[in-house]
């Protein structure tokens, strides 16, 4: 499933596993301005709870989730 919406940033952490992707993600959000949107994708197992976790304890939105394959796809709204 594609998703329709359009990332401002793209993060790949495949082949990456706990804790690096949440790491990354957190970088990555913390260099965005406010309103802009990450694409996260990761193959982790674990990345779907903790990314959630994460986007849920520095208070931003959690956009969509989409799965293709063996790949998660985050959209992640900074919004803070």
């Amino acid at each position: 499933m594609v998703s329709e919406i359009k990332p401002d940033k793209i993060l790949d952490t495949l082949g990456l596993y706990c804790p690096e992707p949440v790491f990354r993600t957190r970088q990555e959000l913390d260099n965005l301005a406010i309103g802009q949107i990450l694409e996260l994708i990761a193959d982790d197992p674990a990345a779907e709870s903790d990314i959630s976790s994460l986007v849920k304890n520095i208070g931003q939105q959690l956009l969509e989730i989409t799965k293709e394959n063996d790949e998660i796809h985050f959209f992640i709204k900074k919004i803070k």
